[in-house]
């Protein structure tokens, strides 16, 4: 029963229609140390790409791809990580399509760093305090001058662990914050402090080259990538400036009105002015501003929430091998939320939600049924 449901699954999947995917995430993901390939709609989760295979290599990726191309797959842009392989096989089959920088895995690498360098910090602390208490604990009228000598030492390195563990979280903080942050100012501003925060990584690399050079570099290598989504923002705001015939300035103004809490004073007092500005037009700019920033993916996070459901599901591998990734892909797609953040997703599939279509329940599709609609 397991492998004809399993054979029908993968039937369903790949006679999918993928044309109203508009941006997909790409990722691999490892399941029983070999790689899986991953692909899903950003907007309504679906997975249209779930595949074990031993490499994950420029043919790999671009085989699956073309593939997904045949289904009617052709996004305005992908969001992925910086794997060469996978970036290739996208070039390879789609040419010059975007391919975004996932926020996601740098800010994580960044905040890393900064926890490390926090850590050191605190351990150089220790060491110093303990020096302290030993020469204290001398006979003032022996003074240990080797313990003396290495407590200046000590409080030299703690002073330097401080210094640059402080500068590191600022500069870290300032690129989640003021750079990578959806709601935040134009791309071309938004290049400039990025190039300043690598520039001062720079400065500091010497104190710590192992550590920090990994995300200087990386940093260097994929600026344009992971500031692709503040073109796509400042798009769609001009568009929204033009429509509603209001400044540009006035627009980003509004835009920047999100970063705040709903509940801080600032929120409200830039609300109110804001209001005062605009008069009647404020709600619809702000409702405007509010939905096209909520169809502005900046990460390939779905993909890594889509790895760990899988983990759910392993001892399904004992019994039908790798296409049990077949059925996984089908019956994620095909059962609908449970909850969701999103209106637009409660009570419905991803399959329901990507195509605006109901559908019958998943097993009655797997010929298992009939049975009432899952949301009956």
């Amino acid at each position: 029963m397991l492998q004809a449901a399993t054979w029908q699954a993968g039937v369903i999947n790949r006679q999918q229609d993928l044309s109203g995917i508009r941006v997909g995430l790409h990722d691999e993901i490892f399941h029983g140390g070999k790689p899986v390939l991953a692909g899903v709609d950003a907007h309504s989760t679906y997975c249209y790409l779930l595949a074990a295979e031993p490499h994950r290599d420029a043919d790999t990726w671009g085989v699956h791809l073309l593939d997904a191309t045949k289904q009617g797959l052709s996004p305005a842009y992908t969001i992925a990580d910086g794997g060469q392989g996978l970036r290739a096989g996208q070039r390879a089959a789609w040419d010059d399509m975007p391919c975004h920088g996932d926020v996601f895995h740098i800010q994580r690498q960044g905040e890393g760093l900064a926890n490390t360098l926090s850590r050191l910090a605190k351990g150089a602390s220790s060491r110093r305090e303990a020096l302290q208490a030993k020469l204290d604990r001398a006979d003032r009228r022996k003074p240990d001058d080797e313990v003396a000598a290495q407590l200046a030492l000590a409080r030299q390195a703690e002073t330097q662990a401080i210094g640059l563990a402080r500068d590191i979280r600022t500069l870290i903080h300032w690129l989640s914050q003021d750079v990578l942050a959806l709601a935040g100012p134009a791309l071309a501003t938004r290049q400039m402090l990025f190039d300043f925060i690598v520039e001062e990584l720079a400065s500091r690399e010497p104190a710590d080259p192992q550590r920090i050079r990994s995300l200087r570099v990386a940093l260097q290598n994929q600026r344009d990538n992971l500031l692709a989504f503040a073109g796509v923002l400042d798009a769609k705001l001009i568009a929204i400036a033009q429509a509603h015939a209001i400044a540009e300035p006035v627009v980003r103004e509004a835009c920047l009105l999100h970063r705040l809490s709903s509940t801080s004073a600032a929120y409200w007092q830039g609300w109110n002015q804001l209001r005062t500005k605009l008069g009647d037009q404020f709600h619809s700019l702000f409702d405007a501003i509010s939905q096209a920033m909520a169809r502005i993916p900046r990460s390939s996070s779905l993909v890594e929430n889509l790895n760990g459901r899988l983990r759910t599901y392993f001892t399904l591998r004992r019994h039908l091998g790798n296409s049990y990734l077949d059925l996984l892909q089908f019956y994620l797609n095909h059962h609908g939320f449970m909850r969701s953040r999103c209106a637009e997703r409660q009570g419905k599939s991803p399959r329901e939600v990507m195509t605006g279509q109901a559908h019958p329940h998943w097993l009655t599709l797997l010929g298992l049924g009939p049975l009432q609609s899952q949301r009956a």
